[in-house]
């Protein structure tokens, strides 16, 4: 009876805060369970990578976690356009106008591809000066280590632009279960060839190399077979996807390039803070890189509750049903928060074990434990205004505030204050989180402003 009761109230709850007329929860659960264990794969899977790569030194993970900064910068710009491809054919999926659902996913598909394509072989071109800003004063076996895994990253930037592409359709139409299983599909393989070549073969950064490139292109192939051959409500076409409709690439780049320009300056000041960290020696920079993996296990929930507030506002929008989209983020809001709490409870007691599967020298042990605590308690109040509001902001059609914000805030508060504490006043590396910290405050603080208001719904995109 007592069992019984708890369902009834828990199924009361859902019915009164996560279900409208734009959808019920059932359908959000749906879409979110899914993307919820695709967040847990992705960030498991790569504390299972970090630790591994960690097996090779201090020169290797320094090496791959700061190159990664850059990856992330990069393949962020065409995420960016990704989203906005979700944003778009999800309006059209609200609106009930199919064959528009049809040419927004072509769309999408055909510029993120062509957009990874040119960012990576950019990459590949501008190796040495990329190095020089990421790796100035660095050691001469961890510069050697980064440009093998550069010169890897920018190969794979095409398949895993094909499979954020396909990953944001699939989203977009509410069906996260395909989106989940190409990140399977991609991780699994990743960590299994790591094994392979890191363990069995020894063959450190290079191994890792190989490693991303063949997992990123076979997902990549999955992801092309299943939108061409199996997903038949799209009905989408190979050609179609060399030839894109500028109108359509017009809706979807008015979501895509505002938030693609507060990637790169997002991410540029991420880089520009690396520089300070590099500056404090290999120490902090594995310092840095282990406690940002420890973190992104954090933020596993309140991140998949930030992707989906993407498709349910954006349906909600498509069918102009503010009063919803505008319930539906204020649940997402309190929920993002409330999963800090638990993922506190449940993580911060087990830093020791975690800690210890990257194999950190004694003398880092201090500051991984102080940045870690001081995150974890940060992100209960600030995370979720400051990454969940402006996902909800931006499916409603308000990217430009919502991306100049961000890259105002990231550069006026973050990268001043971050070289203010962490290198004039002496803090080191728990100074440059703080900075973080403070500058999630602000721009949180921002975007609750502008939804207390009315122009962030007054946009028009289909």
């Amino acid at each position: 009876m007592k069992q019984l009761g708890l369902r009834r109230r828990g199924r009361s709850w859902l019915e009164k805060h996560l279900s409208g007329e734009s959808m019920d929860y059932r359908q959000i659960l749906a879409l979110f369970l899914p993307i919820l264990i695709d967040q847990a794969f992705i960030v498991g899977l790569n504390l299972v990578n970090t630790a591994m790569i960690s097996s090779s030194g201090v020169a290797a993970i320094s090496a791959v976690s700061t190159v990664d900064s850059l990856n992330i910068f990069l393949i962020n710009v065409f995420v960016a356009v990704a989203t906005g491809g979700t944003v778009i054919v999800a309006q059209y999926k609200g609106s009930g106008d199919l064959p528009m659902v049809s040419k927004a996913a072509s769309a999408a598909v055909a510029s993120v591809s062509l957009l990874a394509l040119a960012v990576g072989l950019l990459l590949i071109v501008l190796q040495h000066p990329a190095l020089n800003l990421l790796f100035g004063s660095a050691d001469e076996e961890v510069r050697a280590n980064a440009k093998i895994y550069l010169t890897g990253s920018g190969l794979s930037y095409l398949g895993i632009g094909i499979v954020q592409a396909v990953s944001g359709v699939m989203r977009g139409v509410g069906r996260t279960r395909v989106s989940l299983a190409l990140s399977l599909i991609m991780n699994v393989i990743y960590v299994l060839l790591n094994v392979v070549f890191l363990y069995l073969l020894d063959m450190g950064v290079l191994g890792m190399t190989i490693a991303v490139n063949l997992a990123r292109y076979t997902a990549a192939l999955c992801a092309l077979v299943y939108v061409l051959r199996m997903e038949v409500t799209l009905h989408l076409r190979l050609q179609e996807l060399f030839h894109v409709s500028w109108s359509m690439l017009k809706r979807i780049l008015y979501i895509g390039l505002p938030f693609a320009a507060e990637q790169m300056f997002f991410h540029g000041g991420k880089i520009l803070t690396q520089v300070f960290i590099v500056s404090l020696g290999t120490y902090a920079i594995a310092t840095n890189a282990i406690s940002n993996t420890i973190a992104m296990l954090y933020q596993i929930p309140a991140g998949a509750l930030s992707l989906t507030i993407v498709t349910v506002v954006g349906q909600c929008m498509g069918g102009r049903n503010v009063e919803d989209a505008r319930k539906f983020i204020r649940v997402f809001l309190w929920l993002g928060s409330f999963s800090f709490v638990i993922m506190l409870a449940i993580l911060m007691p087990l830093f020791h074990p975690l800690v210890s599967l990257f194999h950190p020298p004694a003398e880092i042990l201090h500051d991984l434990y102080w940045v870690i605590l001081i995150n974890a308690l940060a992100q209960i109040p600030l995370w979720a205004i400051s990454f969940i509001l402006p996902s909800g902001l931006r499916a409603a059609g308000d990217s430009r505030f919502t991306s100049l914000t961000s890259m105002l805030t990231m550069w006026l508060f973050r990268i001043v204050l971050g070289y203010v504490l962490g290198i004039v006043l002496g803090f080191g590396i728990i100074g440059v989180w703080a900075a973080m910290n403070g500058e999630w405050g602000v721009r949180g603080l921002l975007f609750l402003w502008r939804f207390r208001g009315k122009k962030w719904y007054a946009h028009k995109l289909i």
